[in-house]
């Protein structure tokens, strides 16, 4: 279970990835995020930059379950929690259901598996 869980955290990074480097722009990404087009144009470079480094994340994500290396798991669960904080923290709230919870979802079934 907790592989699966990790898994679903590293896709959901690689979705976030595709939608802030390739998609920012695109009405459907825009009335996620809740951007105007203007925004979105102006901040594309922002976006692209915070999608790569989600894309650290899932690519952490991938190394650990690949690898069997638990901490690997474990440390980038962690950098996705932060992460969702402080997004909700800054950006907005709903970040923390759609990163940090499934994060340290992700987190206790590893660390309950170990």
């Amino acid at each position: 279970m907790a592989e699966v869980l990790v898994g679903l955290v590293a896709v959901l990074h690689l979705y976030f990835l595709v939608l802030e480097m390739f998609l920012w722009t695109a009405p459907r990404t825009r009335a996620a995020f809740g951007t105007t087009a203007e925004f979105a144009t102006a901040s594309k470079a922002l976006a692209a930059n915070q999608g790569l480094y989600n894309g650290f994340l899932a690519a952490g994500l991938v190394y650990g379950l690949v690898a069997s290396n638990v901490a690997f798991e474990v440390f980038f669960l962690i950098c996705v929690i932060v992460a969702g904080l402080y997004g909700a923290a800054t950006a907005n709230r709903r970040i923390l259901l759609v990163q940090a919870l499934p994060g340290a979802l992700a987190l206790a079934a590893v660390l309950a598996a170990r």
